[in-house]
């Protein structure tokens, strides 16, 4: 073979090759382009009930005088004989927390110009934050040996039971897996529907836990709730 015809030969087949190459990936550009709208987005729930697994307890008592020294001593009774109940029913030191005592005056704050009662009233709050529960469930309903005693807990808003739930991590795995399960069923019904494949995920979004209680009379029983959004590609 004539020398002088060898880099023609290469030339030739190096433009070939590289021709090829350029319609391997313009094919690829426009497979990728005629499939960049062929997606399918669908969201997947998942829902769980679950028991509260903490609880922060506030009591709060109050006690009435026109003494401030004596009603204090009989506000310290009230207050030792609810840490005595406390402990009395499985209630550890440790998950108990006081608070000072609140005083008012109500004559240096009466405004209106009536005649109070009682000058002073005094409020204490005893907290207690637990995992204990049931035994707390138990204890905010059975209060009679505090009644008994002369220890009457307030029932206002500004004390109420919280209840939480605190094991999330141990059962996001399983919410997860179960809300993208419906999330591809979805899909999948989608896809059949309109004749497609259904493709891989081009783009997934946990989305975010919520924890309510499940209604206004259960309070130690929540909801756990979680919404996934997950893109899926449409074959042909």
């Amino acid at each position: 073979m004539n020398n002088r015809f060898i880099p023609s030969i290469i030339l030739a087949a190096g433009f070939i090759g590289g021709v090829t190459l350029l319609g391997n990936q313009l094919g690829d550009a426009a497979t990728a382009f005629l499939n960049k709208d062929r997606i399918v987005t669908v969201k997947g729930l998942s829902e769980k009930e679950v028991k509260a697994t903490h609880v922060i307890w506030p009591l709060s008592f109050t006690e009435m005088g026109n003494e401030l020294a004596a009603a204090y001593d009989a506000l310290e009774e009230k207050q030792n004989l609810v840490l005595k109940f406390l402990r009395d029913n499985g209630i550890d030191e440790s998950e108990i927390t006081l608070a000072s005592p609140k005083v008012q005056d109500t004559l240096a704050n009466s405004y209106d110009g009536r005649t109070r009662p009682y000058r002073y009233i005094l409020t204490q709050v005893v907290t207690v934050s637990t995992d204990k529960v049931d035994t707390i469930r138990k204890l905010s309903v059975t209060q009679r040996e505090l009644l008994k005693k002369g220890v009457a807990l307030s029932s206002d808003y500004s004390y109420m039971t919280a209840y939480s739930f605190t094991g999330l991590n141990e059962i996001k795995p399983e919410m997860i897996e179960s809300a993208t399960k419906n999330a591809k069923a979805a899909a999948q019904k989608f896809a059949d529907d309109s004749g497609s494949k259904l493709g891989k995920i081009r783009r997934a979004n946990q989305g975010v836990f919520t924890i309510t209680d499940r209604d206004e009379n259960t309070p130690f029983i929540k909801n756990v709730r979680v919404v996934t959004t997950v893109e899926y590609f449409l074959n042909d």
